[in-house]
């Protein structure tokens, strides 16, 4: 009789298939509570301790790590010696291996486990279970995906067999054991320091279809890595592209870290095209984010930082968006947005800090998320003038938003006097040279820009930077500061009544 060893977590499909085995005349072996579900379906099992003739123990954490087990699954049907040391030992075969293993990045999620939980979902014997299985993948199937079951069960049966299905079977172990010691190699990482190491582990699961990649010739896939984007609820619309994510992920990256109240973003390639703050609520914000540059808001992505009522749903369809992300959404909001068949409608928690990751061909570039802050009240002022508080308002605007501007960046904000909302009024984006953000500003600035406040994402290495803000309108700059010229760049905002700020801190985006 041939026998198949079954230990499963995910016990999908594990019923039918266990009872197909059962009838093709294998003998099933079982642990823990994979053997009670098949004998309470009324299933022999053979339990792995009558093989082992020792108990399970340590809660499980030692079963079936026994030479009755390994022994059965590891020799090779065509080494007479194999077999003679089985003889030997009274072990019997192993033919078919069925594991899949502890849900351990599931544990991970979880934000009710402790780290100590957590560790108890790594599964020690269901990899070296399946190793080996795979190894010997001559002479013994492994089965680690319920989607598996029905081919495998259809080669056991001879209605469909396969030539070479042990080989395909073991690549897929192998890949799964091989994601799954990454993922918790990945999850250490995540305990010490942000940035890597030199045993830095990445794995991933791909979860989602994309519609295409960057273009619609290039294909593009989405992997789980990690607590994130991958847990977003998609609540409508066409499949997502490899840009819909990457907007999304920049848009509501950049409201989940804004302080001050209710906030809309707009986003086009990766890049703010409008953003407000506003006590009044998202509503106002929207109005607000969306003056800064509504024809570029055209198809573009909004990230929300609170939940989409009805009438805020409602104004969101009066434009061509392609996608809306938010933390919540009432009822009301979601069957008014459901008018826009083709609109993404993603709900996310906020995501946690984690690693950004840049591919290289033959390279992988990894560094921490930029979760630099600076509160500007305790930040040095290096002008003569120090900014009033409406001025201390607004530049604490302007440098949270510049963060998630490409650089070279520059914004240009102001507060309501009305609403007491905070918005852009303009952002320059991505030149090769300072001075050039500072004319697209003005170039594409929809409000005047007199008596608004600036922020550059970095120093400024001359003092032509300067004297083109404050001819452009703005009264206060903040900037990191560090250029070898700081003094000449000080001497100028002195000279044209500015106040500025150093930050100490840059926020390059590339």
């Amino acid at each position: 009789m041939k026998r198949a060893l079954i230990s499963v977590t995910d016990k999908t499909g594990l019923l039918p298939f266990a009872e197909g085995l059962a009838r093709a005349g294998f003998e099933l072996v079982s642990t823990g509570g994979t053997a009670s579900t098949l004998e309470s379906a009324g299933l022999t099992v053979t339990r792995v301790a009558e093989l082992t003739h020792f108990p399970e123990m340590m809660d499980g954490r030692v079963k079936t790590l026994h030479p009755a087990i390994f022994g059965g699954i590891l020799a090779r049907r065509t080494r007479s010696d194999d077999l003679d040391a089985l003889s030997e030992h009274g072990i019997a075969l192993i033919d078919l291996v069925v594991v899949n293993l502890y849900a351990f990045e599931k544990a991970t999620r979880n934000p009710d486990l402790g780290d100590r939980d957590i560790i108890e979902q790594i599964d020690i014997g269901g990899p070296s279970l399946i190793r080996a299985a795979a190894k010997n993948h001559d002479d013994v199937l492994v089965a680690v995906d319920p989607a598996d079951y029905p081919r495998v069960l259809a080669h056991i049966e001879g209605t469909t067999p396969e030539a070479g299905i042990g080989r395909a079977l073991a690549a897929k172990a192998f890949a799964h054991t091989a994601r799954y010691d990454t993922a918790i190699a990945a999850w250490f990482e995540r305990l010490g320091e942000a940035t890597p190491g030199p045993a830095f582990a990445i794995s991933g699961t791909s979860t989602l279809p994309l519609r295409y990649g960057e273009n619609p010739h290039q294909n593009g896939s989405f992997y789980r890595t990690g607590p994130g984007y991958a847990d977003a609820t998609i609540h409508q619309g066409k499949t997502l592209s490899y840009n819909n994510w990457l907007d999304a992920a920049a848009a509501y990256d950049l409201v989940s870290e804004l302080t001050g109240g209710p906030a809309v973003a707009i986003v086009k390639h990766m890049n703010p095209c409008g953003l407000a703050v506003s006590p009044r609520g998202l509503e106002d914000a929207w109005v607000e984010a969306l003056a800064t540059d509504p024809t570029s808001a055209f198809g573009g992505i909004v990230a929300l930082n609170g939940r989409v009522t009805g009438p805020m749903a409602q104004r969101l369809t009066e434009l061509f968006l392609e996608v809306i992300i938010a933390p919540a959404y009432d009822d009301d909001a979601l069957a008014i947005l459901a008018s826009k068949k083709n609109l993404r409608v993603l709900e996310c928690p906020p995501p946690p800090a984690g690693l950004q990751l840049r591919s290289l061909r033959g390279a992988l570039l990894v560094q921490d998320d930029d979760t630099g802050h600076r509160d500007l009240r305790s930040c040095q002022v290096v002008t003569a003038r120090a900014p009033t508080n409406a001025e201390y308002v607004a530049l604490q605007f302007a440098w949270e938003a510049v963060k998630h501007v490409k650089s070279n960046a520059i914004v240009f904000a102001d507060q309501d006097p009305t609403s007491g909302a905070l918005r852009t009024v303009a952002i320059g984006a991505g030149q090769m040279s300072r001075v050039d953000s500072v004319a697209l500003c003005r170039m594409k600035a929809r409000r005047p820009l007199s008596d608004t406040v600036a922020a550059s994402d970095a120093f400024f290495p001359f003092r032509d930077g300067v004297e083109l803000l404050q001819s452009a309108g703005a009264t206060a700059i903040v900037q990191p500061g560090g250029s070898v010229r700081d003094a000449e760049v000080i001497a100028a905002a002195n000279e044209l009544g500015l106040a500025m700020i150093f930050t100490g801190q840059r926020h390059f985006r590339h």
